[in-house]
Formats: C-alpha cells, sequence, structure tokens
C-alpha cells in the first residue's frame, strides 16, 4: 500500500499499489507515517512522497468510496481532511517527486506537500474532477487557489487540462522537472537544503504560511 523507509534524515512514502489510489486502507497508513514522520520532526527530518510505476496516485478509489455508507462515509471524509491538514502543517519540509500522473485527489496530495518536483518525460498533472463528474469541495478547491494563479486554478478546474511536466512547471503546479533516473536524488536534494533548517523557527513559518489551510481543512473534517 505504502512503504516507509528513511534515508539519512529524510522518511520516504512511497505508494506501490498499482494506480496508487486512495481508499480507507491507504488512509490508515497514511496516518501511520505521519504520525511517525511528525515524531521525528523536532531535529532534521524531511518527507518525501513518491509512488511507483507510471502513477503517483490517480485519485480516489472511486468504486470502494462510492460503497461507503453512514459512519463509514464520515470517517472516510474526516480522515482526508486530517490527512490534509497534517501535511500542510507538517513541522518539517515535505516533496512530492511525481514519478508518473498526478490525477485527482492525487494532484491535490502532490499540491498540499511544499514542493514539487515530476518527471520531464513521463506523466500528467490533472486536476480532473470535471471530466468525472466529482465536485471539488471547498477545502480542495481553497488548496488550488493558494498554490497557483487565479487563471491557472480557473483553467485546470474547468477544463480538467492534463499538464505534462514542462507546462506543470510553467503553470506553476511544480517547482522543478527531472529526468526518471534522478526523480528521486533532486527530491532529496531539495529536502536536504531545508531539513537542517532550525525547527521551531521553520514550523513557525510554515504556520503562518498555510494557517488559513490548516483552518479550512480542520473546520471540514
Amino acid at each position: 500500500m505504502i512503504d516507509h523507509r528513511r534515508e539519512g534524515a529524510i522518511h520516504i512514502a512511497q505508494m506501490n499499489n498499482g494506480a496508487n489510489m486512495v481508499n480507507p486502507d491507504w488512509q490508515r497508513r497514511m496516518i501511520e507515517i505521519l504520525d511517525i514522520v511528525e515524531s521525528d520532526c523536532e531535529g532534521e527530518a524531511g518527507l518525501l512522497l513518491t509512488g511507483s510505476e507510471k502513477f503517483f496516485s490517480s485519485g480516489l478509489d472511486v468504486e470502494v468510496v462510492m460503497s461507503l455508507q453512514g459512519e463509514d462515509a464520515r470517517s472516510f471524509g474526516q480522515r482526508m481532511m486530517e490527512i490534509m491538514r497534517r501535511l500542510v502543517t507538517l513541522p518539517c519540509p515535505s516533496v512530492a517527486a511525481l514519478n508518473g500522473h498526478a490525477f485527482a485527489a492525487g494532484a491535490f496530495l502532490a499540491l498540499a506537500c511544499d514542493y514539487r518536483v515530476m518527471r520531464a518525460d513521463r506523466g500528467w498533472f490533472c486536476v480532473s474532477e470535471v471530466d468525472v463528474g466529482v465536485p471539488i469541495g471547498l477545502p480542495m478547491m481553497s488548496l488550488l487557489k493558494a498554490k497557483v494563479s487565479p487563471q491557472v486554478a480557473r483553467d485546470a478546474a474547468l477544463t480538467g487540462k492534463r499538464y505534462p511536466g514542462d507546462e506543470a512547471l510553467a503553470a506553476g503546479f511544480v517547482d522543478a522537472v527531472s529526468a526518471e533516473s534522478s526523480l528521486i536524488e533532486d527530491s532529496l536534494a531539495l529536502l536536504q537544503t531545508m531539513a537542517t533548517k532550525e525547527r521551531r523557527i521553520f514550523k513557525t513559518i510554515k504556520k503562518q504560511l498555510n494557517n488559513e489551510l490548516a483552518v479550512i481543512f480542520e473546520n471540514a473534517g
């Protein structure tokens, strides 16, 4: 589902279930990993989130999610908001290494990280809800609007455009593009530049940057 390992001070969470769809089991594992990372954030630390094969994450496991009823459905939504809130307020730096496609909830998962590095040669970044018939809730829309310009947010949300690496970089969805062979190395290098920052100051500044998003996710949960 999601493997966790450490390389020095950096925690690597690698989704490894094919399309890396988000379902209740995925959520529970991600929360476990966030618990581990947060407990380590007092010192030098960082989180690298990546996928496997041709997907970073294709978004929600729609078949499973649509089958949830009552308390199970409410719990799923609450866990999703918890994960997003904890990512945007993580006391240490986070980087999403986009090894492949990031669609819908997978794209928003990447946006919740501090930085994004995407393969230059393969993969699309896509806010695809308009094409799959799913509304974008206020919390996710707020995240989108916080990360890119109003014009880019409009075009991405209303058209479902698929952005390859170079266009995702130009639009501001990602901060760098990289060859497949160096994606993880480049992402780790970016993390290392921030992992040694004084943690109390880093945490305070990040909270100031993302406080409005954190409140929105908290209230939505």
